[in-house]
C-alpha cells in the first residue's frame, strides 16, 4: 500500500484494511495447516529440542487442544476463507489480482502438503520468500488496480528477511525433522554447513536493496531500511558460532524477527512518505 501511495496514488481504507485482514487469515491458514502436517510426518512429536514459543509449531495437536483432524480442518477451513476475500477484491481492483491470489495458495499449500512438500525437498525457503513478496505486491495491486515494479523491487529484500527467519528456526528443529524425514535445507545441509546461508540470504537482502535505490528503482529514502542491517549480521554471527547449539538462539531468533518487521516497517514508512512520482 504505501508503495502505491508513493506513486501518487491515494489509499483506499476501506480496501486495504480488508487486504490486510484477509492476508492474515491467509498466513494463520498456512500455519495451522503447517502444524497439521508436521504432526501428521511426526515431526513436531520428535522435536525435543524446540525454542518455545518460537519453533517446534504451536503444539495444539500434542497438548490435546486440538485433535489433528480438527486442526486440518481448520487450516483449509482459513484458507477457503480467502477465496470470496479475494474475489470481492478482484472485483474491486481487477483480473490480474486472480494470478497473484493463487499463486499465493498455491505455495502456502505447497510449503508443507503432500504430494509437493516444499519445505521438506529444501525448498521451504524460496516459497516463503515468494509467498510474502506476493503479499507485497498484492496489497500494492488492489490500491494501483495494475501491475507496478515498485513493489517488487520494495518486496524482495523484505521477503527474503522473512525467509531469513524461516531458515533460522530450522536449527533448533534439525533433530526432529531429521527424524521424521523432513529434509529441510538446514537437515539435507547440515547445521555447521548450512549456518553460511542465513549469513548468505542476508547479504543478498541488503544487496538487492542497495540496488533498488542506487538504479532509482526506489526512493533513496528506503535505503533507511538498511539499518536493520545490524540485527541481520549479528544475528549471523551468533548463528555461525552456536549453530549446533540450538539452546543459544532464542536471542539470535528474536533478533531476526525484530530485523523483518522492523525492515518492513522502514520500507513502508519510507515509501508512504516519498514524493509521489518517483520510479513505479
Amino acid at each position: 500500500m504505501a508503495s502505491a501511495r508513493s506513486s501518487g496514488i491515494s489509499v483506499d481504507w476501506a480496501t486495504a484494511l480488508f487486504t490486510v485482514l484477509f492476508a492474515l487469515v491467509a498466513h494463520a491458514g498456512v500455519n495451522v495447516i503447517n502444524d497439521y502436517h508436521d504432526a501428521e510426518s511426526g515431526a513436531d512429536a520428535a522435536n525435543t529440542k524446540r525454542l518455545f514459543p518460537f519453533t517446534g509449531g504451536s503444539r495444539f495437536i500434542q497438548n490435546g487442544v486440538l485433535s489433528a483432524a480438527e486442526t486440518g480442518r481448520f487450516g483449509y477451513a482459513l484458507l477457503a476463507a480467502v477465496v470470496p476475500a479475494g474475489l470481492w477484491l478482484t472485483w474491486q481492483a481487477g483480473t490480474g489480482l486472480v494470478w497473484i491470489g493463487l499463486a499465493g495458495l498455491f505455495l502456502g499449500w505447497a510449503y508443507s502438503a503432500p504430494p509437493l512438500k516444499l519445505m521438506s525437498r529444501g525448498l521451504g525457503e524460496l516459497a516463503i520468500a515468494l509467498g510474502w513478496l506476493a503479499v507485497v505486491v498484492g496489497t500494492d495491486y488492489v490500491q494501483r488496480g495494475g501491475f507496478s515494479l515498485l513493489p517488487f523491487a520494495a518486496g524482495v529484500s523484505y521477503a527474503l528477511l522473512v525467509a531469513s527467519l524461516l531458515f533460522i528456526n530450522q536449527f533448533p528443529d534439525h533433530d526432529g525433522d531429521a527424524a521424521a524425514g523432513k529434509r529441510t535445507l538446514v537437515v539435507r545441509l547440515g547445521p555447521e554447513a548450512a549456518k553460511w546461508g542465513y549469513l548468505l540470504i542476508a547479504i543478498l537482502a541488503y544487496t538487492w536493496l542497495v540496488a533498488m535505490v542506487t538504479i532509482h528503482a526506489l526512493p533513496q529514502y528506503t535505503a533507511a531500511a538498511a539499518m536493520t542491517l545490524i540485527l541481520s549480521f549479528t544475528s549471523a554471527r551468533e548463528l555461525i558460532a552456536s549453530a549446533s547449539a540450538p539452546d543459544e538462539l532464542a536471542t539470535p531468533i528474536k533478533r531476526t524477527i525484530l530485523a523483518a518487521n522492523l525492515h518492513g516497517l522502514l520500507l513502508a514508512a519510507t515509501l508512504a512518505y516519498a514524493h509521489p512520482g518517483l520510479p513505479a
